[in-house]
Formats: C-alpha cells, sequence, structure tokens
C-alpha cells in the first residue's frame, strides 16, 4: 500500500492541559478530503503533546485520536478505486509513528469504509478508529 500524504486543513484545537513552559497538551481537530473520492470528507481528532519538546516538534504525540468520514456532497469513484488501499497519513513523531487512514470499499454494501490505524504498536495491538461513508445519491 503506498501512502499519500495530503495536507490536513486544521479546524481547532482544544487545550487539556495547561503547561507552564512551552505548549499545552490539545486535542486538535483536522478534516481531509479524500483525494480519490469526490464528495467524502474525514475529520481525525488527534493528541497533540506539549511542553518544551511539543512546541518545537519534537514530542511524540500518544496514539490517540477518533476518525468520522461523510458524505459532503455528490460522490464520484473513479472506476479504477483499488477495494483497499491508503487514503492519507498523519506523521505523529519525527521518526517512527504515524497515523495511516487505510480506505476499504465494501462493493457488497456499496460502502466505503475508512479505518484508522497507528503504526506503532502499544501492548501488542495498535490504537484504531472506523469510520462508514454509504454511497447515496445526492440532493436533487
Amino acid at each position: 500500500m503506498t501512502a499519500i500524504n495530503i495536507h490536513a486543513e486544521e479546524v481547532d484545537c482544544v487545550t487539556t492541559s495547561w503547561k507552564l513552559i512551552g505548549a499545552n497538551h490539545k486535542v486538535c481537530v483536522q478534516a481531509y478530503d479524500d483525494p480519490k473520492v469526490k464528495g467524502v470528507s474525514c475529520y481525525m481528532s488527534q493528541a497533540k503533546k506539549g511542553g518544551i519538546k511539543g512546541s518545537f516538534g519534537l514530542a511524540e504525540d500518544p496514539a490517540q485520536f477518533s476518525l468520522d468520514c461523510r458524505q459532503i456532497g455528490e460522490i464520484i469513484i473513479d472506476s479504477r478505486l483499488p477495494e483497499q488501499e491508503v487514503a492519507f497519513t498523519e506523521n505523529t513523531s519525527l521518526i517512527f509513528k504515524e497515523t495511516r487512514v487505510v480506505r476499504i470499499f465494501d462493493k457488497k454494501r456499496n460502502t466505503l469504509v475508512y479505518l484508522a490505524i497507528s503504526r506503532k504498536i502499544i501492548d501488542g495491538a495498535p490504537a484504531n478508529s472506523i469510520s462508514t461513508v454509504p454511497i447515496m445519491p445526492w440532493g436533487k
């Protein structure tokens, strides 16, 4: 699976813990438009570590996230859309860790399944979150 690195649009962040020195710990919400499926956007909330390391982008963010995807317009799918593909990734540390969102096309149910996983194994299993988007007609 080839990872697609697209830039997320940061919607907003909420402080979860105040830090005397450096950035506060926070949870940020980012929006991703699926690059291969017009009409679908995903929102991911993700914990961001603060402190001095967090201020300089050196902190390893925890694998804590949530994913929700929605139809926002007419869904247009490229006829060559594979059954499974990495839709986008987000680095959560300088070297070793990323959050990856895989798009799975469930043809039988005519549904797009988006699965977010942490690429770093934590206590034997990766953190994960799932969201589905049924392919339906859009307004008329």
